[in-house]
């Protein structure tokens, strides 16, 4: 499953990496990482086919999380393939207005930041298991 993680901190990459070494490693998991908003676009108008989940940030600079996700939303809208990807908003805010408005603009999920990495994995391996 390919997997889109976008986060304007650059040690996001190595956390992933680290935490999901062994489903990287068996070809379980294959991630890619943008640090902006308009980063992840550039990278989804390239590879669209090939991404199957987007595990964004709500805040960052420039283009927020959730207005990439509107963005996403509109973009990949209908058929034809590829299909919308699923979008995962992480925040540092777990507040219920953000929580709302993520939801509403069509995230699959909304985590907080710490991310708990055990029930982030959980999840994945749901989303793995319903791919095949």
């Amino acid at each position: 499953m390919k997997i889109l993680v976008v986060d304007d901190e650059a040690d996001v990459r190595t956390l992933f990496e680290q935490r999901f070494r062994r489903e990287i490693r068996s070809g379980l998991f294959s991630f890619s990482f943008a640090y902006s908003g308009e980063e992840a676009l550039d990278y989804l108008h390239a590879h669209a086919s090939e991404v199957v989940l987007i595990l964004s940030d709500i805040n960052m600079p420039g283009m927020s999380g959730l207005e990439l996700l509107r963005q996403i939303k509109q973009e990949y809208a209908a058929p034809p393939p590829p299909p919308s990807p699923q979008v995962m908003m992480i925040t540092a805010y777990g507040d219920t207005e953000s929580r709302e408005q993520a939801l509403q603009l069509g995230a699959f999920d909304f985590l907080t930041k710490p991310v708990d990495f055990a029930a982030l994995k959980d999840k994945l391996l749901t989303l793995a298991s319903h791919e095949n």
